[in-house]
């Protein structure tokens, strides 16, 4: 278990950016490149992440980034690695791939499937806000039922897509989800995905407060709020074994969590939803959970 000391104190992200105030994707960044490194090189398509590092000319991260078109983040990173390799240098430099929802489920999952199909040795890291916040908050794949967006203005009509099952039936070797509010839990998943050779993916919630509808100072609250009501529940699929994070293992008792109504009320992007919306998150949370139970007991 990582303790908060453990962590380095080296910044690899300078202060001052053109965050948000509240931002949950500006932590994971952070916490991340703590975990990884400064022998790492990083490549972001269109996304907020573009914005946090600034105009061109400029960039508020002490690493080297690369920013690439909004469909090619996994042919990026094949490409940064390739280069590597003919220097001789795959095995001294992490390649990190950082993206939104919008540049992972939708318009850059082609590359990434392919990316993971061939086995590139990077990590790619999706913080999910659950829309294309950079863009104006358009509902994305990722987006979550009845969520109010500015082309669902009536609230979404289906659930948000699995992508770490969808990249799990790749058969990488690590697959993991992770939660902004969980900053030690985050930190320990990307130091693992360091280690472990092929291409490892971490899908992250990354709580956004002007799209999402919440007071900045109450991201890691929703956060938590999301894990303990066991809509995001956080766990790792280690070379197909299944293996329940520890901050959401007290879940599998379905009288410890906390009502989805708690998370959805606290947000204003969900003032849309009715009694039926949210009979079918519970139903969603429960069909989650007895599959989790059953990889469970499978092992």
């Amino acid at each position: 278990m990582v303790n908060v000391i453990d962590l380095p104190e080296e910044e690899y992200i300078y202060p001052g950016t053109r965050a948000c105030a509240g931002c949950a994707m500006a932590l994971i960044y952070r916490i991340a490149l703590k975990a990884l490194g400064p022998n790492t090189i990083i490549t972001v398509p269109a996304s907020c992440l573009t914005v946090l590092h600034g105009m061109q000319g400029f960039c508020t991260t002490k690493i080297s980034v690369y920013h690439t078109p909004f469909a090619t983040t996994g042919a990026s990173a094949s490409g940064i690695l390739a280069s590597l390799e003919d220097k001789g240098l795959a095995d001294e430099i992490n390649v990190l791939a950082f993206a939104g929802d919008g540049g992972t489920t939708d318009i850059g999952l082609q590359a990434l499937s392919g990316a993971v199909e061939r086995g590139t040795n990077f990590i790619y890291a999706c913080y999910d806000n659950e829309a294309y916040m950079n863009t104006g908050v358009q509902r994305s794949g990722s987006t979550p039922l009845g969520v109010q967006t500015t082309t669902t203005p009536d609230g979404k009509l289906v659930h948000k897509k699995n992508m770490p099952r969808i990249l799990e039936a790749h058969g990488i070797p690590y697959v993991a989800t992770a939660n902004a509010a969980y900053p030690l839990d985050l930190y320990e998943k990307f130091k693992k995905a360091k280690e472990i050779k092929g291409s490892k993916y971490i899908h992250i919630l990354s709580p956004c407060p002007p799209g999402w509808g919440y007071d900045p100072k109450y991201t890691m609250l929703i956060g938590r709020l999301a894990n303990e009501t066991g809509f995001w529940p956080l766990y790792e699929v280690i070379d197909g074994t299944f293996k329940l994070s520890n901050s959401s293992k007290r879940y599998l008792d379905s009288s410890k969590r906390k009502p989805i109504t708690e998370y959805l009320k606290a947000q204003k992007r969900f003032n849309s939803i009715d009694k039926k919306t949210i009979e079918a998150y519970e139903k969603y949370i429960e069909n989650a959970w007895i599959d989790i139970k059953s990889r469970l007991e499978k092992q």
